[in-house]
């Protein structure tokens, strides 16, 4: 018989950390990141940014939280200690930027913090990202040439030819998922953009999106593009040209996809809040902007999480913007912020 073994077992080693960017400096985003972190208590979630301004929004929400500055973004974190990697490069007077104003500091920096973040993913020491809400103007007043998150997010994710990867913005919370055929384009524009390969792209999208985030199977409704789904024609063609042909296509490549659907109730179908409703479908492909995310917000904006699906990397995000109006109060929400966070979790586990 063999004798147990009397030598120590060997350590687990440490998950791949989440990454968490503090986003504009001047807006809430430090605040619901530290609030986050202090309800979640996650081993394997760490702060970028930097640390003075961590530091302000511990005090701004009068928490009795020591900083521990992380030399690396994966080293170990100490227990009770709010971990917080600062990327080289950073403003060395972000923290006197005026909270509430539009700062081409803060843009700079909230861009520099999401490279450094991308980069430790890439070179596999994260395992995904969550990212703390930027402003645009401030973006850009840092010169930064891409309008927001996702736009940068395709540029460092670009293949060696320069090739952008297609994304598509998925909106969720507890009872419904949302993905967008177009996004941020005036309606005439979208309407122009809802061809059949775009919808079957985003089909494509969605399926593998839900299959690594643990559906073996989703089951995906697609809206129709006008009222009744465009009834047989007789309200517009676009189901019969394009939306229909897609889904058809995407049933060939074993995606489990049903519709057009008429918008005005496929959503009810889809949500699932049991006992009293269990939904038919695990997301819904809607064609625009407002027609997929009017449904998704007002179930709760915050509970919502936007998802940038597509890219060789997971990254989730809060559902709301940098609310300047209330930056240093101490009022922020986190709980958008944290929902991001175990959806970043299950998508990368």
């Amino acid at each position: 018989m063999n004798r147990p073994s009397t030598s120590p077992p060997s350590p687990r080693p440490s998950p791949r950390p989440l990454l968490l960017t503090m986003g504009d400096a001047c807006g809430i985003g430090p605040e619901i990141a530290v609030a986050a972190w202090a309800r979640d208590r996650g081993a394997d979630l760490r702060l970028v940014g930097d640390v003075a301004v961590f530091r302000r929004a511990v005090g701004i929400l009068g928490l009795d939280l020591p900083v521990a500055v992380l030399e690396q973004a994966d080293d170990p974190a100490p227990p009770d200690c709010l971990p917080v990697w600062q990327p080289p490069g950073l403003p060395a007077d972000l923290v006197d930027q005026p909270l509430g104003r539009v700062s081409a500091a803060a843009g700079a920096a909230a861009a520099r913090c999401i490279v450094a973040a991308v980069h430790e993913q890439q070179a596999g020491r994260s395992r995904a990202l969550v990212t703390a809400p930027i402003h645009k103007e401030a973006l850009h007043a840092g010169g930064i040439d891409h309008p927001g998150h996702t736009e940068l997010l395709q540029a460092l994710c670009a293949d060696a030819q320069g090739q952008l990867p297609p994304v598509r913005m998925m909106l969720a919370n507890e009872e419904l998922r949302v993905v967008l055929v177009t996004i941020h384009v005036a309606l005439r524009q979208a309407v122009d953009q809802i061809t059949t390969g775009r919808v079957l792209q985003t089909l494509r999208i969605t399926d593998a999106a839900l299959r690594r985030a643990g559906l073996d199977a989703p089951r995906i409704a697609v809206a129709g593009l006008n009222p009744h789904a465009g009834e047989g024609g007789l309200f517009g063609t676009e189901e019969i040209e394009h939306i229909a042909p897609a889904i058809a296509q995407a049933r060939t490549l074993g995606i489990d996809a049903h519709g057009p659907f008429a918008p005005d109730t496929v959503f009810m179908r889809a949500r699932h809040a049991p006992p009293r409703h269990v939904g038919e479908f695990d997301a819904v492909v809607a064609m625009t902007h407002d027609q997929g995310l009017i449904p998704v917000k007002y179930l709760g904006v915050e509970e919502g999480v936007n998802v940038t699906l597509g890219l060789p990397l997971v990254r989730t995000s809060p559902d709301h913007g940098t609310a300047f109006d209330i930056a240093g109060t101490g009022r922020a929400d986190p709980s958008s912020m944290a929902a991001a966070i175990r959806m970043a979790r299950a998508m990368s586990a």
